[in-house]
């Protein structure tokens, strides 16, 4: 009997510990975009937010060919949910990636210009993310354009 109060009581703070813990309210978005260089293989790295991924597959999706994303400029933000927004010059379209285990998952890819973005440049606002590209200005959600 005294065994098993003794195992009782030394088990009561086991199954404490395993509970999940939540922390909230948390803002994941980035105050600014940064725009990272691909390598030759394709690959940005961001030091400051621990952020590295393979960008070749956005620019087959974007251009429908193997286009070689060597030297190409690619802007990331993040936003308050944790969506990434991904974009570079001559993008039709902007990519909203979620996170995966160990990846990241395309959520939405959003029309912004049949022409392709020029100069787009990227701004974290409080409910969404502010797409500026020349004189045209969009605000977008992992949704979509919620305005131009």
């Amino acid at each position: 009997m005294k065994k098993s109060v003794i195992a009782i009581l030394l088990t009561i703070p086991l199954l404490a510990a395993c509970s999940s813990l939540t922390l909230k309210p948390v803002s994941f978005g980035w105050s600014v975009e940064n725009v990272l260089k691909a390598d030759s293989q394709g690959n940005v790295e961001e030091q400051r937010h621990s952020i590295s991924f393979n960008v070749t597959p956005v620019f087959k999706a974007e251009f429908g060919d193997s286009t070689n994303a060597d030297s190409k400029e690619v802007r990331v933000i993040r936003n308050n949910e944790g969506y990434y927004f991904i974009a570079a010059k001559e993008f039709k379209n902007i990519y909203v990636f979620g996170s995966g285990n160990g990846s990241m998952v395309l959520e939405n890819k959003i029309l912004v210009t049949e022409e392709g973005l020029q100069n787009p440049v990227f701004n974290q606002r409080n409910t969404y993310v502010e797409l500026i590209d020349g004189n045209s200005i969009y605000e977008l959600t992992s949704k979509g354009i919620i305005k131009r």
